[in-house]
């Protein structure tokens, strides 16, 4: 009758397996650590240069100014028809009264705009357009002056095209990386188990040659990747969370303040879920490769 093994069995293998090749499992978890810690490190730095060039990207607006005479009704119409245009992510109407109290708040000598209030304003009404796609921004231009009732359309669009291109470089580079990174990640991981499976080959090759199937031989190491994969990604994120606490804290304080940088808490749980994700993964991928030979008997 075959004998039945219980899961508690298989991790109990696993965890003495961990024990007696301590110095090959503290590298292979120290490894991992390093690697995900430094695709960590570089996640977040592109997240934080996504966010500060989002807030760059808000200056990147048209701007449409109304005609100075243009009536409640026309201004009513002109932001209706903005509104429907295709490429238009959101509008915020300022009113020339508005435009002119923001004016005279940044001025000193404010008694200078008496004359200039009420009805005497010699502004006119704006509409702050936000779109969504930089391409499209000439076409916007031209569907904007086409409007009745618009005195003049204002647009930065070779900023917006700047900004949208060093967006797309950062994020290609950062793929790059990942992709770079991952392959030497796996195959650090892959040779630092294969010691350790070859410091035990003597143990596989005589469990084979009394029968032990393949997987009864490959799951206990199977397991030893897992848990050196969670060790190794929470340590990890230990480690990333405390550095990122300290750049934080120079940044916000120091002459960086300007710098907007993400709070570890909005983007801690997909760094943990990250860590432990790549650990196990890299973990089960490198016992496996490593063990593939020494099963052929």
């Amino acid at each position: 009758m075959k004998k039945s093994y219980s899961p508690l069995y298989f991790l109990g293998q696993a965890f003495k397996g961990l024990w007696r090749n301590g110095v090959m499992s503290f590298a292979s978890i120290a490894v991992l650590m390093s690697c995900l810690v430094v695709m960590g490190a570089f996640a977040l730095l592109v997240v934080n240069i996504e966010v500060n060039l989002d807030q760059l990207r808000l200056l990147n607006q048209v701007v449409v100014f109304a005609d100075y005479d243009a009536t409640p009704e026309q201004i009513d119409a002109i932001d209706r028809q903005i509104w429907h245009l295709e490429n238009v992510k959101g509008v915020v109407h300022n009113t020339k009264d508005q435009a002119l109290v923001e004016m005279i708040e940044n001025e000193e000598d404010k008694v200078l705009y008496d004359d200039v209030l009420g009805e005497n304003n010699p502004l006119s009404d704006e509409f702050i357009v936000e779109y969504n796609d930089v391409n499209g921004v000439s076409e916007l231009e031209l569907q904007l002056k086409q409007i009745d009732g618009v005195r003049k359309v204002s647009v930065r669009q070779d900023l917006a095209t700047q900004l949208e291109s060093v967006k797309n470089g950062v994020l290609m580079v950062f793929i790059w990386f990942l992709v770079i990174l991952m392959i030497i990640s796996v195959f650090i991981i892959v040779n630092t188990i294969k010691l350790s499976v070859f410091a035990r080959r003597h143990e596989i090759t005589v469990m084979r040659y009394v029968g032990a199937t393949g997987w009864f031989i490959t799951l206990p190491f199977v397991i030893e990747g897992i848990i050196i994969g969670i060790v190794a990604g929470g340590i990890g994120y230990l480690i990333e969370w405390y550095a990122y606490h300290y750049v934080e804290k120079m940044v916000t304080s120091g002459a960086l303040s300007m710098i907007s940088i993400l709070s570890y808490i909005d983007v801690g749980g997909i760094i943990l879920a990250g860590f432990l994700g790549v650990g196990i993964i890299t973990g089960i991928i490198g016992s496996v490769v490593s063990l593939g030979k020494y099963l052929k008997v």
